[in-house]
């Protein structure tokens, strides 16, 4: 510090010069990718394109210096940098910072942010929560919570994206608002949002209806890493759970003949760190970024991921031969229900679609309590009969729904097991944005795998396990492996 103040003294314009020497092409940040398929890398971005998507996010939803949000997300991570940080530097809005990771939702409600972002898993968590305290309720208050939800379901959204609605269920809505929509807000510390955002994984329709039902603005976004985030984002007046919006300010798309997503944008990478293979293989002489994901534009403008390109696979063999595979539209479906927290689905080239699953012990455990169903951990509750029943009777309401999709009709569950464990990142199963590592996962429970497609009742597995403090230990059980029905798939009308 001593050695600073005198060169200070003696090049008091030090400081200026070198500002001045900067561009906005000149190198800002480095951020690595999650590593789902391989290694992470290190994406380069520049101080122009982390400002001009900054700028583009503002412009779309309106932010300005008023707003309040929460930097509670992990800063290696680019969200945290755009939301935080560039969008900071472009509204001048306050960032407030948590006292602590266990702090996070006490000061979540204490803030009360008018703008803030999550990925799906929190606000499942929040729901989930919500429905675990509503039915340890008293009777009353079940019932009146039950009665404003169904409310809420049937007028929300319509008010929430503008629509004209009646007076009558305006003004009940209204008294819902009073009396259980409002103190559930505030409970969660969204009683002054104004935009909540999510991306990373689809959303389930039932989360998404009941956040926008009860008056959280919830939309979705469509980005990454390599783009600086903001690539599609959706109006507020046409927020929809199974697209990802439209394009924002300078971003143009198309669509590959296999499906993949192509996108032009001044906020696309300046290249890999040290790795100029892998940077032209995503970057096109002409600008263009190769998303590796799969989708379509939809007759309303909006853009619809599939799945990744690469994962976008073909049934062989049997009923289905030929059809589409669509591994993460499947997981994602499954997970939907708030009794499943991880999925890790398998079928292509093979003649059937077969998954590995985890149930949410928190909600699985309040389901079973209230059953009188005792059980000693996760991997006991796991094996129960009666949750196999339960996670049987979510598979298959699935295969009714993909049934109904002419398209992805043949990628129908038709065996699942549950796992005696937790998928977890430090078993190198998730990356670490929870992602799940698929390949990694059938190799390291290759008998898992075998068992649900040589049709075995049961399975046993033993797994070698990394606790917190680095020690490892094993845990080991027999799984059982259950069938699921699969529905003839509905024929579209003429």
């Amino acid at each position: 510090m001593a050695a600073g103040a005198v060169f200070a003294q003696q090049h008091p314009q030090f400081f200026a010069e070198e500002a001045d020497k900067a561009n906005t092409d000149d190198v800002a940040a480095m951020f690595f990718t999650s590593g789902t398929t391989g290694n992470p890398k290190g994406v380069v971005h520049t101080h122009g394109s982390l400002i001009d998507r900054a700028d583009a996010g503002a412009e779309f939803d309106k932010l300005t210096h008023s707003e309040d949000v929460l930097a509670y997300m992990p800063p290696a991570w680019i969200g945290q940098n755009i939301f935080s940080y560039a969008q900071w530097l472009v509204c001048g809005y306050v960032v407030n910072c948590p006292e602590s990771t266990a702090t996070v939702t006490i000061d979540l409600k204490e803030i009360g942010p008018t703008y803030y972002f999550a990925p799906p898993r929190v606000f499942e968590g929040m729901l989930t929560s919500v429905m675990i305290r509503m039915e340890d309720a008293g009777n009353f208050k079940r019932q009146l919570f039950s009665y404003f939800m169904n409310v809420a379901k049937k007028v929300g959204p319509a008010l929430m994206d503008g629509q004209s609605v009646g007076f009558m269920d305006r003004m009940v809505y209204g008294l819902g608002n009073l009396m259980v929509y409002g103190p559930l807000r505030n409970n969660m510390g969204f009683s002054r949002v104004r935009v909540a955002y999510t991306a990373g994984e689809a959303i389930g329709p039932d989360l998404f209806t009941f956040f926008r039902s009860i008056g959280v603005n919830i939309k979705q976004l469509y980005g990454s890493t390599e783009t600086a985030v903001f690539v599609c984002l959706q109006p507020d007046n046409e927020a929809r759970a199974d697209t990802v919006g439209v394009p924002c300010k300078g971003v143009e798309i198309k669509v590959a003949e296999n499906g993949e997503i192509l996108v032009k944008s001044p906020g696309l990478l300046k290249g890999y760190y040290k790795n100029q293979k892998a940077t032209d293989e995503v970057l096109t002489a002409d600008g263009w970024y190769h998303t590796s994901d799969a989708g379509f534009i939809d007759s309303h403008g909006h853009l619809k991921i599939i799945d990744r390109v690469k994962d976008v696979g073909r049934i062989q063999g049997g009923a289905n031969d030929g059809a589409m595979f669509a591994p993460k539209y499947v997981e994602n479906k499954l997970k939907f229900f708030p009794f499943i927290k991880e999925v890790v689905a398998y079928g292509d080239q093979r003649e059937k679609v077969c998954v590995m699953l985890n149930i949410d012990f928190d909600a699985v455990g309040n389901w079973a309590e209230r059953r009188n169903l005792s059980y000693a951990g996760y991997t006991d509750l796991a094996q129960k009969p009666e949750v196999y029943q339960l996670i049987q009777e979510c598979v298959e309401k699935v295969n009714a729904d993909l049934a109904e999709d002419a398209l992805l009709a043949g990628s129908q569950v038709s065996r699942f097991l549950v796992l005696h464990k937790e998928l977890d990142a430090d078993d190198g199963e998730l990356t670490r944005t929870n992602k799940v590592r698929r390949g990694f996962i059938a190799d390291k429970y290759k008998p898992l795998v075998d068992g649900l497609y040589e049709g075995k009742a049961e399975q046993f597995i033993e797994t070698v396990v990394k606790f917190e403090d680095g020690r490892t230990g094993s845990v080991s059980a027999t799984l059982k492996i259950s069938d699921a029905k699969t529905f003839t798939p509905v024929k579209a009308a003429a």
